[in-house]
C-alpha cells in the first residue's frame, strides 16, 4: 500500500498556473456561447482524438481541461478558450485513466482502474508516483477527490476508499465502508466522490442501486443521504458540489440532477435537472466559471479506434 517511487516535494512541482508549450491540435469547438463571467465567447464542444475512450475530466484555476483515456491511460489537455488541445501524456499499454483531479500545486491525481493511482506533473505529463492500492483484479479504482492532506479514491467493486498522501511522502490509508453502506456484488457501486459541505467528510454516489452516502473519514461509517423529489440516482457517476448544491451526473440517463443539501448533508432535495442534446453518456464533471464541463463516454456506442469522442460545456 505504499508508493513505488520516491515522493516529490510540493515545492518541486510548479503551480497549476505554470504552462509549458504543447504541440496543440486544431480541434476547435464547433459550438459556442457567451461566457456568463464576462469573458470572451468560448467554445462549448471540445473534440478528442478518435478512439480516445474518455471518462474523466478535471480543470484547475486556469482554463485548461485534462481528460483521461481508458484505452491506454493517456491524458489530453484542452484550452477552454479556443477548444484546441493536444496529448499531454501518451499513456502506455495496460494503463487506464478514469477519474482525475488537479491539485493547486500542479499535481494531477489519476484513478488507474486496475488497482493503481498515479500522480502526474500537469505541466509535462510525466508520471511522478504510482501507488498500488489493491490487487489488479476484482477492483476498479474509479474516481478521486481532494480533501485536506489526501486524495481519496473510490473502488467500484469493493466497499473501501483509499487515501493517497498529497504532495508528500507517506502511506496509503485504507478506509473500509460500514454503517448504511450496501455493496451489491458484480456491479459498479462506489463511483463519484466529493467533499461534504464544510469539509466534514465525503459524499459518494453508489451507481447501483443509485444512492448517495455521507462518509465519515474518522470511522468509514456511511450514512445514506435521504432523497427528496427523486427515488434514486441510478447510473450516478461524476459529482460536483458548490456550497450545498450537489450536481450528480447520471450517465446513461444523459442528465445532471441538481440537489440542494441540508446543513448536515443528511437530505438532498432535487431542484432541477440539466440535459442537452449533445450529451452521449456523460460521465465525470468539472467546473470553470459559470460552466460545467463533461466528457461523453458514449458507452452505448461501439468502442473502437474509429469511434469519435468529445467533451461539452453547459451553463450552471
Amino acid at each position: 500500500m505504499t508508493s513505488n517511487h520516491s515522493r516529490p516535494s510540493r515545492r518541486a512541482v510548479l503551480g497549476a498556473g505554470a504552462v509549458t508549450a504543447l504541440a496543440l491540435g486544431t480541434g476547435a469547438g464547433t459550438a459556442s456561447a457567451s461566457d456568463a463571467t464576462g469573458r470572451a465567447t468560448w467554445p462549448t464542444r471540445f473534440p478528442l482524438p478518435d478512439g480516445w475512450l474518455p471518462e474523466g475530466i478535471t480543470i484547475g484555476s486556469r482554463p485548461f481541461a485534462y481528460m483521461g483515456s481508458r484505452a491506454n491511460g493517456a491524458i489530453y489537455r484542452t484550452d477552454l478558450r479556443t477548444g484546441k488541445g493536444g496529448v499531454l501524456y501518451a499513456g502506455a499499454t495496460g494503463q487506464v485513466a478514469v477519474g482525475l483531479k488537479l491539485d493547486r500545486d500542479g499535481l494531477l491525481y489519476v484513478a488507474g482502474s486496475t488497482g493503481v493511482a498515479r500522480i502526474h506533473d500537469s505541466r509535462t505529463g510525466k508520471v511522478l508516483t504510482t501507488y498500488r492500492l489493491s490487487p489488479e483484479t476484482g477492483h476498479f479504482i474509479n474516481d478521486v477527490t481532494l480533501l485536506d492532506d489526501r486524495a481519496w479514491f473510490t473502488d467500484s467493486l469493493d466497499a473501501v476508499l483509499y487515501g493517497v498522501p498529497r504532495g508528500r511522502g507517506g502511506t496509503v490509508r485504507t478506509l473500509p465502508l460500514t454503517g448504511d453502506w450496501v455493496q451489491t456484488p458484480g456491479v459498479n457501486n462506489a463511483n463519484g466522490i466529493v467533499s461534504a459541505p464544510g469539509g466534514r467528510g465525503l459524499i459518494v454516489v453508489s451507481s447501483t442501486p443509485g444512492r448517495l452516502y455521507k462518509i465519515s473519514l474518522r470511522t468509514g461509517s456511511a450514512t445514506e443521504i435521504a432523497l427528496a423529489g427523486a427515488e434514486n440516482v441510478m447510473a450516478g457517476d461524476g459529482l460536483w458540489r458548490i456550497g450545498r448544491t450537489l450536481y450528480v451526473v447520471q450517465n446513461r440517463l444523459n442528465l445532471i440532477s441538481v440537489f440542494e443539501l441540508d446543513a448536515k448533508a443528511t437530505t438532498a432535495t432535487l431542484r432541477r435537472t440539466i440535459t442537452d442534446p449533445r450529451f452521449d453518456v456523460p460521465t465525470t464533471i468539472a467546473r470553470f466559471g459559470h460552466r460545467l464541463y463533461l466528457v461523453n463516454a458514449r458507452f452505448t456506442s461501439p468502442q473502437t479506434p474509429e469511434t469519435t469522442f468529445d467533451a461539452v460545456a453547459v451553463h450552471l
